[in-house]
């Protein structure tokens, strides 16, 4: 079920599922009810409630929503909570789960982090977000994502992100052009004064885990953050 979990917080918990826990996300053509029967026991293995957990419509954007206990999916590709669980869903771009402290209690993220997040700002604007509600010692953990030794673009989209974010740029294994959005993350943490506290493998080399890169008839693994008692 779990490719990797750990207490991140006193009471908070992040996670990334693997290809043992199924897909995960309805959006690839997979039965619904069966993914809905999926997130349930995942939920059960947390110890959330029913329904709890807060997914969202990725839409590779840069919309940042800040959930509370009425909210839906909303449209968009990073989730804000003061402690409501939050889930991503990818099979190459970047899960990224943030916690941090503050006043009223911890302060969650989960961004959705491919290369058109990166390159626009999504992180550093979840960052943003979540200081704006208070929070304070942020940590960051990467799930895993596609490598930059890996990822092969057209070197004119390459020029494109890297002129964004310069240390996205990399070179594949085989020598042609490529992107590095871990290397990308990390950077927009570091000058963001986010800690990095857990870095992903690469999901193209890692089987247990879902790649689009690998099959494009593939499911969704996720990242979830949550609190507990």
């Amino acid at each position: 079920m779990f490719h990797w979990r750990a207490d991140i917080l006193p009471g908070v918990s992040a996670a990334f599922t693997d290809t043992g826990a199924g897909n995960l996300a309805l959006h690839v053509g997979d039965d619904p009810a069966q993914v809905q029967l999926r997130r349930a026991e995942l939920e059960r293995q947390m110890g959330v409630a029913p329904s709890g957990l807060r997914f969202m419509n990725q839409v590779h954007g840069t919309t940042v929503a800040v959930m509370d206990k009425d909210s839906t999916a909303p449209e968009a590709d990073s989730m804000v909570s003061r402690g409501l669980p939050l889930a991503v869903m990818v099979a190459d771009c970047i899960p990224v789960l943030l916690a941090g402290s503050s006043a009223e209690g911890p302060v969650l993220a989960a961004v959705h982090a491919g290369r058109p997040g990166v390159a626009n700002g999504v992180i550093p604007a979840t960052v943003d977000r979540m200081r704006s509600l208070g929070a304070s010692q942020i940590s960051a953990w990467l799930g895993p994502s596609i490598c930059g030794n890996c990822y092969e673009v057209p070197a004119a989209l390459q020029d494109e992100v890297a002129a964004a974010v310069p240390a996205a740029r990399s070179t594949t294994s085989w020598g042609t052009p490529g992107l590095d959005l871990p290397a990308g993350a990390r950077s927009q943490l570091h000058q963001a004064g986010v800690d990095v506290a857990y870095s992903g493998e690469c999901t193209l080399e890692t089987e247990s885990l879902f790649s689009y890169r690998r099959n494009r008839n593939t499911g969704r693994f996720v990242g979830v953050v949550w609190c507990h008692d």
